[in-house]
């Protein structure tokens, strides 16, 4: 059969991109109840590669608790980190400073320097993101 690839990141590169403040993007998905919060963050973990493609829409991977699953809703705010890579010269780019460019070039060159098995480059990010509930108590 076809082998399926699933994690598109190792506990390394998790812990070695922490260091690299300006490849860090936090966010959270806000919206009313049923509009399409937790399917919209399945899809984003099943691109990460922590879920597969058939699971992702109908996981609601970040309902972790008990009454989440059992009436199909978001309760309580969950937070997930994941690893992707994008190319930021083919998209839209907000600058960094010349001082904060070459402090970041050389972060990352002794990323790979110093972990060999760890692939960090200028495209990888990490991105903490927050499926929130759609009710208006968000301070869970």
């Amino acid at each position: 059969g076809k082998r399926v690839k699933m994690v598109n990141f190792t506990v390394e590169q998790m812990r070695s991109i922490m260091d690299l403040k300006h490849n860090i993007r936090s966010m959270s998905v806000i919206a009313h109840v049923d509009h399409g919060k937790t399917t919209l963050t399945d899809s984003l973990v099943q691109k990460a590669g922590i879920i597969s493609s058939k699971a992702a829409g109908g996981a609601r991977y970040t309902d972790t608790r008990a009454d989440e699953a059992e009436r199909g809703i978001t309760i309580k705010s969950t937070g997930i980190s994941m690893f992707f890579e994008y190319d930021m010269q083919a998209g839209e780019v907000a600058e960094l400073s010349k001082t904060d460019q070459d402090a970041l070039d050389a972060a990352i060159a002794d990323k790979q320097d110093t972990e060999a098995n760890v692939q960090i480059t200028k495209n990888s990010y990490l991105i903490n993101l927050i499926d929130s509930p759609g009710h208006v108590d968000f301070s869970s």
